[in-house]
């Protein structure tokens, strides 16, 4: 019996070639492993003299060869295949342990060029791996070092007979194999991208397991959180300095807050419930910002998670006492603020970077049969662009404000009505099958605030009882995309009610 092991990963090689020695196979091997399992004392054939042929081309060609490929694919099972073997002096290979060039810590290096990709995608290692796998009732694939230590335990049990790894538990590894070759090609793939073939007619996502959770959005549902080997920062990769283990609706509603506050140039403080901003504030003060931010609903605050796009100082970890938060990210903490906030037993303190990666301009979301792909909603404000189209220009102290509506209208559920004055969001209305009632749910959050507040819409409105309803609130201007039938109708309304109108040609839905 003949094993083939060639990884890059050695964890463990050594301890498992000494195994399967035990077991009866006869060692082969490529450079870098072969080498290391001599210097482990073990007995080893170079890839070289079992195939006749040397390798070429700088190692690109050493195990492509019919007398590896042969001894992996043939069927055991099948008299024509054992024959041919024999009549072109092929030995069987029963088992083989490889895995790949390190092409994702390659090409993450910031000095990365696209030679030095290229030369770090494998050939040969995929290649043994898919031919093993597609014969898995026959071959033993491994691909992960975890798998070392049981399987040659069952080995050592009969000398290795086949027998002692049942079928299921070879394909349970043949499926693992394909996965570990499938996230290495999406790899490839996502790094050769070039403008938008993000959304190009194959699209594969390549995830590995970062870590289990308890259960998901309810406790009867299962849940792993997945990494994006070649995304570097966002909330995935964010460092956990303090707090209890993180859930799925912590991860969701962190996600949401760690978005919403990275896309403003201010410093910057969001308070997220449930996926939608219910406060959030810019203020060159961060104390102010988050102050205003926790005031936009100071009840829906509560158990709720706090954004920041600064560092965290030790007056906003100060400001922030007596106020149960779940989560809180931030970019950075100053000494003292984590000191002040590692008092808090159960909240979750994070530490996050923006983040980048050929998939990160795309929006996937799973719907039944299949998915849809968007780019992600990333437009600036360009008030420039806006129109005014009531009779009544908004002043600059409100133009201010409804760019800052209108931005942070982006971060909550269609229907969205935000209400914000001087830089803040003063009240919200979201997740509404009627826009109306949206206006209606701001406006009984923000009470008396909402007087003399800015209003942004994240779609048109349809009827004139949207203005009417905000001019009833107190609401002085407001931002829409326009494009209604009826918007003369609402034009009409706000040149009656007093109201500046300004539409923005653009929508901002979030379903």
């Amino acid at each position: 019996m003949k094993a083939i092991i060639s990884t890059h990963d050695k964890t463990g090689v050594v301890g498992f070639g000494k195994t399967i020695v035990e077991a009866g196979f006869e060692l082969v091997s490529t450079g870098g492993t072969g080498a290391a399992l001599r210097e482990g004392g073990l007995e080893v054939t170079q890839v070289a003299d079992l195939t006749g042929s040397p390798e070429i081309l700088d190692g690109r060609v050493k195990t492509l060869h019919p007398k590896i490929a042969g001894g992996i694919l043939a069927r055991r099972d099948l008299p024509s295949h054992i024959e041919e073997l024999s009549e072109h002096g092929i030995d069987t290979i029963d088992l083989i342990a490889v895995n790949l060039y390190p092409f994702v810590k390659t090409v993450a290096a910031p000095d990365a060029t696209l030679e030095d990709a290229l030369e770090n995608i494998d050939i040969g290692g995929p290649t043994m791996i898919r031919s093993a796998a597609k014969n898995f009732p026959h071959v033993i694939v491994i691909v992960d070092p975890s798998d070392y230590g049981w399987v040659s335990e069952r080995l050592i049990l009969r000398r290795g007979d086949p027998s002692t790894i049942t079928l299921e538990e070879r394909r349970s590894l043949a499926r693992k194999a394909f996965q570990h070759v499938a996230l290495y090609d999406t790899a490839i793939s996502q790094y050769l991208m070039d403008g938008g073939t993000a959304l190009s007619d194959e699209v594969t996502h390549g995830f590995s397991r970062q870590t289990g959770l308890r259960y998901g959005e309810n406790p009867h549902q299962e849940a792993v959180l997945y990494a994006d080997p070649l995304s570097t920062g966002g909330i995935v990769k964010s460092s956990q300095l303090h707090g209890i283990e993180m859930s799925f609706n912590n991860y969701m509603d962190a996600d949401s807050a760690w978005r919403t506050v990275s896309d403003f140039a201010q410093p910057a403080a969001t308070v997220v419930k449930h996926t939608n901003p219910c406060g959030l504030a810019v203020h060159d003060d961060q104390v102010i910002a988050y102050q205003r931010a926790f005031e936009g609903d100071s009840v829906s605050a509560f158990g709720g998670i706090v954004g920041f796009n600064r560092p965290v100082t030790a007056a906003t970890a100060e400001a922030m006492r007596g106020v149960l938060f779940d989560v809180i990210i931030a970019p950075g903490y100053e000494p003292e603020a984590l000191k002040l906030l590692e008092r808090r037993k159960r909240t979750r303190v994070l530490q996050a970077e923006p983040a980048v990666g050929p998939m990160e301009g795309v929006d996937v979301r799973r719907v039944t049969g299949g998915a849809l792909m968007q780019a992600v909603d990333n437009i600036g404000v360009d008030t420039a662009s806006w129109e005014v189209k009531s009779k009544r220009k908004p002043s600059e102290a409100e133009m201010e404000d409804l760019s800052f509506a209108w931005k942070a209208a982006k971060h909550v559920r269609s229907n969205a009505i935000v209400l914000a004055k001087d830089s803040a969001l003063v009240g919200m209305g979201a997740g509404q099958p009627n826009r109306v009632t949206s206006v209606h749910l701001a406006l009984r959050i923000a009470g008396d605030a909402a007087i003399g507040t800015v209003m942004a819409s994240d779609a048109f409105m349809p009827f004139a009882d949207n203005i009417e309803m905000a001019a009833e609130g107190g609401i002085t201007a407001v931002a829409q995309p326009g494009g209604s039938i009826r918007d003369d109708e609402v034009i009409a309304a706000a040149d009656r009610l007093g109201i500046a109108l300004v539409f923005t040609g653009i929508r901002h839905f979030k379903h």
